[in-house]
């Protein structure tokens, strides 16, 4: 029987400087959440936990990078977005205290911190700077939902497979020459998921854009788009 990987030692204050939630706090202030978090490293393709376990931490990816994804009760996966390093994670069942409403999966080995519920929002309380950045990332995550129901529920898949890669492309950084290269590029199997489609019609769209010359690969894991503005007016509404 292999033994258990051994949990990393507790890394300091300085670990957490990149988290954007804790931008600008005095090292004392990191070095206690430090103090307080439960550290793992967990390698690619690992569970970090799932939809309707009953854990309420809040976790903070301090490297690496994770899926927040769900499947269906026919086993169809629905993403809905990755982290980076430097985000967190988690918080909506230590607000609430209901169960977890996703699955989150690694795509890299990740180090992660993990914050109780309790010290979570212990720390909201003394640090208001911290609950006003959690309040802005609820706001802007009803925005995004919002948007997404009334993507699926008005668009077709040609428009809802541009406006996610208009999102990937202006995540990346649009370059001065109006170019976002993805790298790594995602999968067709992914793509379909974001938007509620079939790798079949992922495909048969990404050729169509390939074809107008809006899409060319770049090597073995990348993706460029050559015209971030005339992507963007593929989903203008019609006169």
């Amino acid at each position: 029987m292999a033994s258990p990987t051994p949990r990393p030692p507790a890394p300091s204050g300085f670990a957490l400087r990149r988290i954007a939630l804790f931008e600008g706090l005095a090292d004392t202030c990191l070095a206690r959440i430090a103090a307080d978090c439960d550290w793992r490293q967990l390698d690619a393709g690992q569970p970090v936990f799932s939809r309707c376990s009953t854990g309420s931490d809040v976790f903070f990816l301090a490297t690496g990078r994770v899926r927040i994804t769900t499947y269906s009760p026919g086993g169809r996966e629905v993403s809905f977005r990755d982290h980076e390093a430097g985000e967190h994670f988690g918080h909506l069942a230590a607000i609430d205290g209901h169960a977890r409403s996703t699955d989150v999966l690694t795509l890299q080995a990740s180090l992660l911190a993990s914050l109780s519920r309790e010290a979570f929002l212990a720390l909201l309380a003394r640090e208001p700077a911290v609950a006003m950045r959690v309040m802005v990332d609820l706001a802007g995550l009803v925005r995004r939902l919002t948007d997404r129901v009334m993507e699926l529920s008005t668009q077709g898949v040609p428009t809802r497979l541009h406006a996610e890669l208009l999102r990937l492309a202006q995540a990346a950084g649009v370059a001065a020459d109006n170019t976002a290269r993805l790298e790594p590029a995602p999968s067709h199997a992914m793509l379909a998921s974001k938007i509620s489609t079939n790798r079949e019609q992922v495909t048969r769209e990404l050729g169509a854009l390939a074809r107008r010359g809006l899409l060319r690969k770049e090597g073995r894991q990348a993706l460029l788009v050559t015209d971030v503005r005339a992507l963007q007016a593929l989903m203008a509404p019609l006169p």
